[in-house]
């Protein structure tokens, strides 16, 4: 039996977790936000104002997810996946129906594949990523914690990602390729060669390094 869960953040991100789990009939305890936008979707969900709200459940009693959107600059999302597992609590993995998972593929904790999504056999997808709508991710993929694989990005066989890569919208990477740890992929990018550690990579120049995000 699924746990009841508790949401962090209530963003649009969020929302789109929300949708997933009301199809899965998942229980929603709460929304963890200081504050809560207008949208249909949130109306009449608990919100809690404060994350320390959650430790009147224990890890036993709800799992977590992970609402919090992931932006390259950003690094909220992953500290409260690491804040709150190191307190015990675990976050959940979602999938949407709608996408295509191997059963020789691996999806770690807290891990989140939206619509339409396509991850291929022999693929391994790290703790708390993001493999956002329509991104495909071919065989014997490697892809680190807490990355993001936004709408629509293609990744051939065998790339492999290290912790904390953003893959932008639209982005196609060939086959065999390495991303390194902090490194940015822009939107509609083509990744012909390695990408070495906290570089940025916009579409049609070369190599743009940048310090550690």
């Amino acid at each position: 039996m699924n746990k009841p869960v508790i949401i962090l953040g209530a963003g649009g991100h969020s929302a789109v977790l929300i949708d997933i789990l009301r199809k899965q009939q998942r229980p929603i305890i709460a929304l963890v936000a200081p504050k809560v936008s207008s949208r249909a979707i949130f109306e009449n969900l608990q919100i809690f104002q404060n994350d320390d709200d959650i430790f009147e459940y224990s890890p036993a009693e709800i799992g977590l997810v992970n609402g919090v959107g992931s932006l390259p600059e950003s690094k909220l999302r992953r500290d409260l996946f690491t804040t709150f597992s190191k307190k015990g609590y675990q976050f959940e993995t979602i999938v949407d129906e709608s996408a295509t998972i191997s059963p020789y593929a691996k999806l770690m904790q807290g891990v989140q594949v939206m619509a339409g999504v396509v991850i291929q056999t022999g693929s391994h997808i790290g703790k708390n990523t993001i493999v956002n709508t329509n991104a495909t991710i071919d065989h014997d993929c490697q892809i680190g914690n807490h990355n993001h694989i936004a709408p629509g990005a293609v990744l051939s066989g065998n790339v492999m990602t290290g912790a904390n890569v953003h893959i932008g919208t639209g982005a196609q990477i060939i086959q065999s390729i390495e991303i390194k740890s902090n490194a940015v992929v822009g939107a509609g990018a083509t990744i012909t060669k390695n990408v070495f550690e906290s570089e940025i990579i916009y579409p049609a120049k070369n190599y743009i390094k940048r310090a550690r995000l």
